[in-house]
């Protein structure tokens, strides 16, 4: 595990971008998996400008994103689907049969986990991961004592999530209670994994998956047995960090 802070949330959404760059030079067909969210807007406006102004080329590329709300329309504002579109896809040259996105309308989730799981299999498996961390330790929407064996399948969203995420709609009571999400398993599979996580509200997080014990009580301490997993993290979400080996910018 790698861990590298930098000074704030643009220079790590840089650094982020850079490195998936550089993944796509290396293997113009490789697959990425990536994530929705605040965090990693900066990355995706960062290679959009990498793609229309040094001509990065995503044709060959193929997509999978991490998770999306059950019984949320592809075309509701707060659907991940809608969010992709407008912040990344729209502004690249990917072709629209190599995004993949979980279906939460499926009128069967099961098959559609199954289904999912089918389609990283038959893409090779993910070459680089994007990943958030919630402020609860979740990855994706694997929440506190999800299985760390886990694949794609339908999570009840916590309250603390779900709080979380209520400043994106009208309403508590708008806010889905369940979402279809990769599980930790799926994620543990990817070649490579880049979390990123900025703020305080992160930094206690932060602290407990890069310095304690790995636990299902809080799922982002899987990526410490990860192979090559970077944790990308700004100063301020650094702040609790008492013993780790830091390499800072």
């Amino acid at each position: 595990m790698l861990l590298i802070i930098r000074k704030d949330h643009r220079s790590i959404c840089l650094y982020a971008a850079q490195q998936i760059a550089a993944e796509i030079r290396q293997k113009p067909h490789c697959v990425l998996g990536l994530a929705t969210g605040s965090t990693p807007l900066g990355v995706y406006r960062e290679l959009i400008r990498i793609h229309k102004k040094e001509g990065l080329d995503f044709s060959q590329v193929q997509t999978f994103n991490l998770d999306e709300y059950v019984n949320l329309p592809k075309d509701h504002n707060q659907s991940y689907y809608y969010f992709m579109k407008k912040y990344f896809f729209d502004h690249i040259n990917i072709h629209p049969f190599s995004i993949h996105i979980p279906d939460g309308m499926a009128e069967d989730i099961e098959t559609e986990c199954l289904r999912y799981e089918e389609q990283i299999l038959e893409a090779g498996g993910i070459d680089l991961q994007l990943l958030g961390i919630g402020s609860n330790g979740h990855i994706a929407f694997n929440e506190p004592f999800s299985s760390l064996g886990s694949r794609t399948r339908i999570k009840t969203l916590t309250e603390k999530t779900r709080r979380d995420n209520a400043r994106y709609f009208a309403s508590m009571k708008d806010v889905p209670k369940y979402a279809i999400t990769m599980g930790v398993g799926t994620i543990m599979d990817s070649r490579k994994l880049i979390l990123m996580a900025t703020g305080q509200r992160k930094a206690s997080a932060i602290k407990t998956t890069v310095e304690g014990p790995i636990t299902a009580r809080v799922p982002a301490t899987i990526v410490q047995i990860h192979p090559y997993a970077t944790i990308l993290i700004d100063r301020v979400a650094a702040s609790k960090l008492t013993q780790a080996l830091k390499i800072a910018e």
